[in-house]
């Protein structure tokens, strides 16, 4: 059995080809796919943040929205760049929209990835100290952040305060309790999937990574949970840990499908670089019949070691179209892999 998801980004654009030309297109719409991917069995609403673009940015209201108007469904991110991220007000922040939605958050964290501005973080009133670089910062950011969803009291109260207060230090509020466990780590190394196990996150591998080895995406991909799985298991937690995988695939079952993607999918890696040092493969994506399609993911060895799959969604496409995405995927796929 396998979580099937799906993953937006969010985009917008005010251009008549596309059904999402505004931001607040972009946030009603997200909520009613949601609402309906929850009514098709899907498991997961999941959401990118990127800051200074016309895409999905502030993640709490549109979490705290889809968790008022949903009742099973698992609300995530993937990621938020920690880099922006004052971690205390980010802790209030998830605690309320993990409330709201009755402890179904699983939000998803990092570093960061190649941003539209130039070190937009520091217009957030963030700067690495000397010494530490940018990634280091967001990586102190999520330490704190973990540290204050604990939910320990911490702050010396004022012996004159404004309302009365519990005995001894005081935690952040509002507290919600298991959400600590529900914190994943966007890795695209694996020094960083290891250095998330042993702080007992839960992994989101993206369509890119680092370009350890030279060998295909997925077989690196795989390579990367086996050693998170075995770096948690060193780490002595109590608890399995989660891993969710993300995945462009098309099912072709109508015109509508063969119109868009009937040319089928990225057959094939790509090699790029996110910065000017870091080489990395960008997976393929996946585009045709439901048996060829069936074929073709029975061969991804990273897919097979999740137990998470998000599927990245077209989101300018709308709604309505987005829902037959996932419902293809859930309906003439997961069940002959096994997913179902």
């Amino acid at each position: 059995m396998k979580k099937i998801g799906f993953l937006s980004f969010g985009h917008w654009t005010p251009s008549p080809q596309s059904q999402t030309r505004s931001a607040a297109d972009a946030l009603l719409q997200s909520i009613d796919l949601a609402v309906a991917a929850e009514e098709l069995g899907a498991d997961g609403a999941y959401f990118r943040v990127h800051h200074f673009a016309r895409q999905l940015a502030a993640p709490f209201p549109l979490l705290a929205s889809v968790g008022a108007r949903t009742r099973r469904i698992e609300i995530g991110t993937a990621v938020i760049d920690m880099r922006y991220e004052n971690p205390l007000y980010m802790a209030e922040d998830a605690g309320a929209a993990d409330l709201i939605a009755g402890g179904r958050l699983q939000l998803g964290i990092s570093r960061g990835s190649p941003e539209q501005v130039i070190e937009g973080w520091r217009h957030f009133g963030y700067a690495p100290p000397e010494g530490e670089t940018d990634a280091d910062m967001a990586r102190r950011h999520a330490e704190v952040f973990l540290q204050v969803l604990q939910g320990e009291g911490f702050a010396k109260p004022n012996p004159r305060p404004m309302f009365p207060n519990p005995p001894g230090l005081l935690r952040l509020e509002p507290h919600s309790e298991g959400l600590r466990e529900r914190i994943w780590w966007g890795a695209s190394s694996n020094a960083t999937a290891i250095w998330a196990a042993k702080l007992g996150l839960n992994l989101q591998s993206s369509t890119l990574k680092n370009d350890e080895t030279g060998e295909p995406f997925h077989i690196q991909q795989a390579a990367q949970i086996r050693a998170y799985r075995a770096a948690w298991a060193e780490a002595g937690h109590a608890r399995a840990p989660r891993v969710s995988v993300s995945r462009s695939i098309f099912a072709l079952v109508d015109d509508r499908d063969r119109a868009y993607f009937g040319r089928g999918g990225k057959d094939e890696d790509s090699i790029g670089f996110i910065d000017e040092k870091t080489r990395a493969i960008f997976g393929r994506s996946y585009a045709d019949e439901p048996d060829a399609l069936i074929r073709q993911l029975a061969a991804d060895e990273a897919i097979a070691e999740a137990d998470t799959l998000l599927l990245t969604v077209p989101n300018q496409l709308g709604v309505d179209y987005n829902a037959h995405v996932i419902e293809a995927i859930l309906t003439h796929v997961a069940p002959a892999l096994g997913w179902r």
